[in-house]
């Protein structure tokens, strides 16, 4: 009978990054027993947290009583196979970060560090939230932004063709057209 309830039960995972910085208020506000017990509602089984240079040190837990399961790490040499198996990323205002998370499709809930002297990662998130591709949060509204986000209604994010512009940066600095 457990092979049907490990069928049954597909492991959806929410993987949080900040990057190569410190971002303990998005740590602390995903460690919240409202933050982690939203998304179980939400049908998320486990959360992996990229937490970086941060200090505060988040509740490793198996999933149990309405609590998704919780683990983290420091750093990788690459996100990517992170990125690719999360069924929702919340992540940092980098634009990295940012950009795989959409080329690959994925739901992603960009919360913005106000710590950060002259954000303007924040511009970039608030306009591809305006847009649809993604919710925009800061740590304090994170609970909000899940409690209210449809993953089905973001607009899948087409990026833009460059070569129209190379081939013009080429032809203006007088390089051969092939």
């Amino acid at each position: 009978m457990g092979d049907i309830d490990d069928i049954t039960k597909e492991k959806r995972v929410v993987f949080v990054t900040v990057g190569t910085t410190s971002f303990d208020a998005l740590v602390r506000a995903v460690d919240t027993p409202e933050v982690k017990n939203e998304l179980f509602k939400k049908g998320y089984t486990d959360i992996l947290i990229q937490m970086g240079r941060g200090s505060y040190i988040p509740t490793k837990a198996s999933a149990e009583n309405g609590f998704p399961a919780l683990d983290y790490f420091t750093f990788s040499s690459s996100i990517a196979d992170y990125l690719k198996s999360a069924s929702l990323v919340i992540s940092h205002a980098g634009s990295g970060s940012i950009f795989e998370t959409l080329r690959l499709g994925k739901p992603l809930i960009v919360v913005v560090n106000e710590d950060l002297m002259d954000n303007h990662q924040s511009e970039l998130a608030e306009e591809l939230a305006e847009r649809k591709h993604l919710y925009c949060a800061r740590p304090q509204t994170l609970y909000k932004t899940i409690s209210d986000m449809d993953p089905g209604s973001l607009v899948p994010y087409q990026p833009g063709d460059a070569k129209p512009v190379a081939e013009l940066i080429y032809r203006y600095l007088g390089f051969p057209e092939d």
